[in-house]
């Protein structure tokens, strides 16, 4: 192997998992290391767009891509994108990586393939091509849990071979980790019945190619989720690994324009007063709710950053604002498209973050000591909730009505006891001290990661 070993990094083509591999490839960067990152067409674009004004990849990390085998079309057909992934999608990859292999000198050919862990055939495809494997979790190392003990709570009678609960129980699979309700597993989150069902299948098949894989690395931390990643040990040869690089000097951050200038009006807020809202790139509201949250934010009298995408509402960009709302509001609120949300978490007049709960924004909040107001939307989410709010203790959950409603009250509430209780500053503070203390020098995030590079280079 030659002094700069060659990756090829493979994301699954969504911007919750494209983000942390990019972070994780730049960190592998700086320790030399050459690194092919593939996506599909689509994201690819998307990708290089964000990037167009940033130099922030280097001499290292060269970006390419591959088909998905799609229609453009196609790509908004429930189940279609993730059929092509498990179909087309392999053979491009192995496709790629002879082509490189056969055309570089004997040092720079690609060593290692490090994937996502939700495409486990990526495994299957290193062991054909006779390379290593290290499969990836952007995710809670709890998401991988639960699906190693898939026979388990089938055996146990708490969903059908199919995935499906076979009634509402709540269930824990370790003491410190947070009570699952089996309607609320990752699969059965996924809106129709379609997805639900390819999610499972994908999941069960995922298990054996990631304890096959030759290193298992996770977007976690060991103070957060010790439960969690004494578990998964016992199911891989290594144990679960890694946790959020920092500082983070190098970073993609969104594949949507950011609006800067949000951060000038925070700074014209006080101390730990700002709401800060932001759901993501996938939740979509009907018009009701979006005009609930509208009026939960207004009664709070408390200023607010709310992040609003055009396709935030069912009807486009037909926001229902309730009438005379933004007068009303006047200079105590600020609505962007899209924020730069490490900036944002970071600046210290925010006092609460109104999430979605996707596992990259509940790392952004936990390492900015950031107190939450949790408002799941589908998948892992509703797992991330229970972490923040049962385990953590750094947040509390908003409630829906009998129709599905969080409605203005419950927001306005809510808000109050979070941003009036310094009790859930103190604990988020005390958390980011002990997330930072791991992914620091010498802590254990730090240790393993440096224990993954030298595996890269040696083994």
């Amino acid at each position: 192997m030659g002094n700069n070993p060659h990756l090829l990094i493979l994301p699954y083509p969504a911007q919750g998992h494209v983000i942390p591999l990019m972070e994780l490839a730049q960190s592998l960067a700086k320790h030399g290391f050459k690194i092919t990152f593939v996506n599909t067409e689509t994201t690819h674009k998307r990708v290089v767009n964000a990037l167009a004004d940033d130099d922030v990849l280097g001499d290292h990390i060269h970006l390419v891509s591959i088909s998905d085998g799609l229609e453009t079309w196609e790509r908004n057909v429930p189940g279609k994108l993730s059929e092509a992934i498990m179909t087309v999608m392999p053979r491009k990859v192995e496709e790629l990586i002879r082509e490189i292999n056969g055309s570089e000198e004997e040092g720079e050919k690609i060593s290692c393939i490090v994937a996502d862990q939700s495409l486990g055939w990526a495994m299957e495809v290193g062991k054909k091509v006779g390379i290593k494997q290290a499969a990836f979790l952007p995710a809670a190392a709890a998401l991988l849990v639960l699906g190693f003990s898939i026979p388990k709570l089938i055996d146990d009678g708490l969903i059908d071979q199919d995935g499906i609960p076979t009634e509402n129980q709540t269930f824990q699979l370790s003491p410190s980790m947070p009570v699952m309700n089996s309607t609320n597993l990752i699969w059965t989150r996924m809106g129709s019945s379609t997805m639900q069902k390819i999610i499972f299948q994908v999941m069960e098949k995922n298990n054996k190619a990631v304890k096959s894989a030759d290193w298992l690395i996770c977007n976690s931390t060991l103070n957060l989720e010790p439960g969690a990643f004494s578990l998964g040990s016992t199911n891989h040869t290594h144990r679960p690994t890694s946790g959020p690089q920092s500082p983070r000097e190098l970073r993609l951050d969104t594949f949507w324009p950011e609006d800067p200038t949000c951060l000038k009006w925070l700074d014209q807020q006080q101390p730990n007063s700002v709401i800060y809202v932001a759901f993501g790139s996938f939740a979509v509201f009907n018009p009701t709710q979006f005009e609930e949250l509208a009026l939960g934010l207004e009664f709070t009298l408390r200023p607010f950053l709310w992040v609003v995408r055009a396709e935030s509402v069912t009807n486009g960009t037909n926001f229902n604002y309730p009438d005379g709302f933004l007068e009303r509001v006047g200079t105590r609120k600020r609505v962007v498209g899209w924020a730069p949300q490490q900036k944002v978490l970071s600046h210290p007049s925010v006092g609460c973050f109104v999430s979605h709960c996707g596992w990259n924004s509940v790392m952004e909040g936990v390492s900015n000591g950031v107190p939450f107001l949790c408002w799941p939307y589908f998948a892992d989410q509703f797992i991330n909730q229970s972490y923040i709010c049962d385990v953590w203790k750094v947040g509390l959950g908003l409630e829906r009505d009998e129709s599905g409603i969080v409605r203005k009250g419950e927001i306005e509430n809510k808000v109050d006891d979070v941003i009036g209780d310094d009790g859930f500053r103190g604990r988020a503070f005390e958390l980011k001290e002990s997330t930072m203390r791991n992914v620091g020098e010498g802590g254990s995030s730090y240790k393993n990661f440096n224990n993954f590079v030298e595996w890269l280079k040696n083994s």
